[in-house]
């Protein structure tokens, strides 16, 4: 059976982590906002809010304040006031400290679990807002006035028009898929193998990125004593590392970290995830608009993927609350959004990927060029901050609810 067509101003598909923020970040808004999402925010098969943990980084902080929200996300929230950074075996260390660059932390760690329920909560606090889940998205056509949008919800097809359609269906996106968006995929041959850690040392809110031989590893500082690991290995050793027991998982994990936190004691759920750096080739078209892993999908060195597609929602979300009262569907609204974001993602992207490229390669003339590098950063202070500035959200033209600041 079809039921009679229902009528938004906005469509958000995905209600993950970067869909639930751009909902939030318009709630209360003069605007009909539906948000299309497969998987109920609670339920154990939801990604976007499973066992994993993601580093919020300050300025996503920001962000989160000027939403609103940072009061309840400081409950759930872990700060890390240090990072340390190393290569193993090598001699190249830098070290960040919150309070010698006059921020209270430099990020902060959240379980994605927590966030997903605190953005359950919030989305149903809003009005204007109505949560379509769970539903299938079928098919995605443009028009010259309006997007429409088919779902498939309770064995019933309907049909959704908006002024415009966020795509914020992750790596995999169906939006993308389906509005005929070409994307280049570049694959890391490494998975990240993910756990909670508890060290034997108090981890006193230090975050640690370890460089080895087959990626980076780092270990995040969670509540509980406990640390949030992501460790990069070879995808042909994968199957190898998840079969291992606790025991022997912990002492090859000692071998590659080392003892700065203690003897590691215990070791929680390990889950594996394929890596790759993917890039949609377009990102916005008429009454269209990709924000988060649809648009780019990072290696997690660094921990910049969610807080790339946060800083999409505070622009996209300032350009649409600016033309509400025209059409927020047609290109040139748009096309601010995508010039807005072009020089951030392209330079988070490029860090990132020339970050694994580099730290994966032994080659000893690089080996020793990409130390002194560590060394040099860690004396030379504007080398640093700039750095800092650039990981931390911080860099650039920043829109009102990266500084902070509520939308008109």
């Amino acid at each position: 059976m079809k039921k009679k067509t229902q009528h938004y101003d906005l469509i958000i598909i995905g209600g993950g982590m970067v869909g639930a923020s751009l909902a939030c970040a318009l709630g209360n808004q003069p605007l009909r906002i539906g948000v299309v999402e497969a998987v109920p925010f609670c339920a154990d098969s939801q990604p976007s809010y499973d066992d994993r943990s993601i580093a919020l980084a300050y300025g996503a902080r920001k962000i989160f304040e000027g939403m609103g929200l940072w009061q309840q996300v400081k409950k759930i929230a872990t700060p890390i006031k240090k990072i340390h950074i190393s290569d193993r075996g090598h001699f190249g260390t830098t070290r960040m400290d919150a309070a010698h660059e006059g921020y209270p932390a430099l990020g902060y760690v959240v379980e994605n679990r927590d966030l997903g329920e605190l953005f359950a909560t919030q989305l149903a606090s809003f009005s204007n807002i109505e949560l379509i889940c769970p539903a299938q998205l079928k098919n995605v056509t443009i028009n010259a006035d309006n997007a429409e949008v088919v779902i498939e919800r309770d064995g019933e097809i309907e049909t959704l028009t908006s002024k415009l359609i966020v795509g914020a269906d992750g790596g995999r996106s169906a939006v993308r898929q389906l509005a005929g968006i070409s994307h280049t995929s570049d694959d890391y041959h490494q998975n990240a193998v993910i756990a909670n850690i508890t060290p034997g040392k108090d981890h006193q809110n230090i975050a640690y990125e370890r460089f080895t031989d087959s990626g980076p590893l780092a270990l995040l500082p969670m509540s509980n004593r406990r640390c949030s690991l992501v460790w990069t290995v070879n995808r042909d050793k994968v199957d190898e590392v998840m079969a291992w027991n606790d025991e022997t998982f912990l002492a090859r994990l000692q071998e590659r970290f080392g003892m700065r936190l203690g003897s590691l004691q215990k070791a929680g759920q390990r889950n594996a995830y394929p890596l790759a750096l993917v890039r949609a080739n377009q990102h916005i078209r008429a009454r269209l608009a990709l924000i988060g892993n649809a648009a780019h999908v990072l290696h997690p060195i660094a921990g910049q993927g969610f807080n790339l597609g946060i800083r999409d929602v505070a622009a996209l979300a300032q350009v649409i609350v600016e033309a509400q009262h025209n059409d927020i569907g047609v290109l040139s609204v748009l096309k601010q959004y995508d010039q807005w974001r072009q020089h951030d993602q392209d330079c988070v992207t490029g860090l990132t990927d020339g970050l694994v490229r580099i730290f994966s390669n032994q080659i000893t003339p690089l080996v020793m060029a990409r130390n002194s590098g560590l060394l040099a950063m860690d004396i030379i202070p504007p080398v640093k901050r700039a750095l800092m500035r650039q990981t931390m959200g911080l860099a650039g033209k920043l829109p009102r609810l990266a500084r902070g600041i509520p939308l008109q």
